[in-house]
């Protein structure tokens, strides 16, 4: 009896072992495979939506989670996440997708041709989903105010209208594309150009949009990958207001292809948006360079910046702040291009000659817009540059950048890899030999800001200095003892040594291997001679809404400049 007990108890054992693995193995391997459905699921997912994406007129974007209460424009459910329309607005669920895609049209940028000549265009209402604050045409009150979907925004004028008020007449009548009407290029006006160059006439001035005497379409260029990561924000945000023919993303299109719009456009009336940073401006304004040499002058725009960099010292010289971070609407934006007043901006051609008999390679040649600079600051610049080239990822924030240009200049304040610069170069100004005191570094300015919102030139401003500015043919040349220095000038506490001024300049590196920059592109440099001329003047864009304390001693020469390109003009 003892031995069958004991089998007994030892089999009950065995199969509660059995029992307790199968459930540890079940337990183990059912999350495994219910994870690997999901996966599967949610792969194939998003390859549906995306061939949906790829197929369609509308410029879809998928989101997890809207910013504002959302409802479907199909099925009018609430929904917390979907796809959204970067051009016309629409707001879906990801099981509509193909119904919206049917039952609603995007955007045309161009109108249909149906063998007559438009002059206008109805409104293109869309239902529900209306901007917050948003007020009704008719009866001025506030729209979107019910929990569900309602009211109508039309996707060009942004007017919104309650469906109660909601009349026959109003969707048959005229769209006058409100308030930035005289930004936009209307459908209808790129539909009479695709005819005309279809009969091979080229008088373009003679179609005018709505019989408006101050047309001044605006085009936008905006870089996704500079500084802070807003470019892909604000291109919807711009693709809402404006013609979606006019938003560029120059990570996928070059700017001298995007600029080709402005031959269709009148002459001397196209003005640029430039949503990047400083050397996002260089870029384009090498762009508009080359519509010179191709003979298309007269449809040079005037370019606006929106500073996405990390310095954006140009941007701050031209008045456009020091840093976009999304604090100013872009209806405002928009509202100071128009207002903006056209200034000239000189530019520079560095050329870099290496020394040597038989040096047989060509020079080096550059376009200054900002600034040339040899010593402590091109080192930071080259130490930042090869960090960013190694880890790009970790550097996606404005603070981030300026942190580690901030640790790099600290670094050189205690190991002083450039000193004694001045017995390695020699320095000219207008064919004149300078002799340089005891420097770290030598710095050649074009604009009035340096170093991410330092006024170099100025310094602390208790010392009469001759006056700088942009387009004058003249350019500043300063030196600084080293980053310790540089730093004090930052916040007041010194002046630079002031070099002089000159329409000339040229520097010669007898010995050793130095960095230099030119607008922040650095590279370390063998012996060699930089000569530095006037090559141009750009057209730009200045504003004059916000004022700091530094840019008050400078205003009456901003006057001057203003005076003197209305005399020009």
């Amino acid at each position: 009896m003892e031995g069958t007990e004991s089998r007994s108890r030892t089999a009950s054992s065995v199969v509660a072992d059995w029992s307790l693995a199968l459930w540890t193995l079940c337990a183990v391997i059912l999350p495994v495979l219910i994870t690997l459905w999901c996966s599967f699921q949610r792969s194939r997912r998003q390859l549906l939506i995306r061939d949906i994406f790829r197929k369609s007129k509308h410029d879809w974007h998928y989101t997890d989670l809207f910013g504002q209460p959302s409802y479907c424009c199909v099925c009018a459910q609430h929904i917390l996440q979907g796809a959204f329309c970067n051009c016309c607005g629409l707001r879906v669920s990801e099981g509509c997708l193909k119904k919206a895609d049917q039952l609603f049209l995007c955007k045309e940028i161009m109108m249909r041709s149906n063998g007559g000549a438009h002059s206008s265009m109805p409104h293109h209402w869309i239902r529900g989903n209306v901007p917050l604050c948003s007020c009704c045409m008719i009866c001025k009150q506030q729209c979107g105010t019910q929990p569900k979907l309602c009211d109508y925004r039309c996707v060009w004028c942004q007017y919104t209208i309650h469906d109660e008020c909601m009349m026959d007449y109003l969707k048959t009548e005229e769209c006058t594309f409100g308030e930035f009407r005289d930004l936009i290029i209307p459908p209808y006006y790129l539909s009479t150009i695709n005819q005309m160059r279809k009969d091979k006439r080229t008088n373009y001035e003679k179609v005018v949009p709505y019989c408006r005497k101050h047309w001044m379409p605006v085009i936008i260029l905006a870089n996704t990958r500079s500084g802070n990561n807003m470019g892909e924000t604000l291109l919807g945000e711009f693709k809402i207001l404006l013609n979606p023919v006019q938003v560029f993303d120059l990570s996928k299109i070059a700017p001298a292809k995007a600029l080709q719009l402005c031959t269709l456009l009148p002459c001397n009336a196209v003005r640029v948006l430039v949503c990047g940073g400083d050397g996002t401006v260089g870029w384009v304004l090498d762009a508009i360079d080359e519509m010179k040499i191709k003979g298309q002058e007269r449809y040079i725009p005037q370019v606006a910046v929106l500073p996405l960099g990390t310095g954006n010292d140009l941007s701050n010289t031209l008045g456009w702040g020091a840093g976009y971070a999304g604090e100013v609407p872009v209806e405002q934006i928009l509202r100071n291009v128009m207002e903006a007043d056209g200034i000239k901006l000189d530019r520079w051609k560095v050329q870099v000659t290496n020394k040597g008999y038989y040096n047989l390679r060509k020079p080096k040649v550059f376009t200054m817009n900002n600034y040339f600079s040899i010593g402590p600051d091109a080192l930071m610049a080259l130490n930042f540059h090869a960090h960013r080239e190694k880890t790009p990822s970790l550097f996606s924030s404005r603070i981030i950048n300026k942190a580690v240009y901030f640790f790099y200049g600290t670094k050189d304040c205690l190991v002083q890899e450039c000193k004694d610069l001045n017995k390695k170069v020699e320095l000219e100004l207008d064919g004149e030999r300078i002799e340089l005191p005891n420097l770290e570094g030598i710095i050649v300015l074009n604009i009035g800001y340096w170093g991410g919102g330092c006024r170099l030139w100025e310094g602390m401003g208790d010392e009469p200095y001759p006056l700088a500015r942009h387009d004058d043919g003249l350019l500043e040349v300063v030196g600084v003892h080293g980053s310790f220095h540089c730093a004090q000038i930052q916040v007041k506490l010194a002046n630079p040594v002031r070099l002089g001024q000159a329409h000339t300049v040229r520097l010669i590196l007898k010995s050793s291997k130095m960095p230099m920059q030119v607008d922040g592109e650095p590279w370390a440099q063998g012996p060699c001679t930089v000569t530095i001329t006037h090559k141009t003047r750009a057209l730009m864009l200045y504003h004059s809404g916000e004022q700091t304390d530094d840019d008050a001693s400078s205003m009456s020469e901003q006057d001057h400049m203003r005076e003197q390109t209305d005399e020009d003009v």
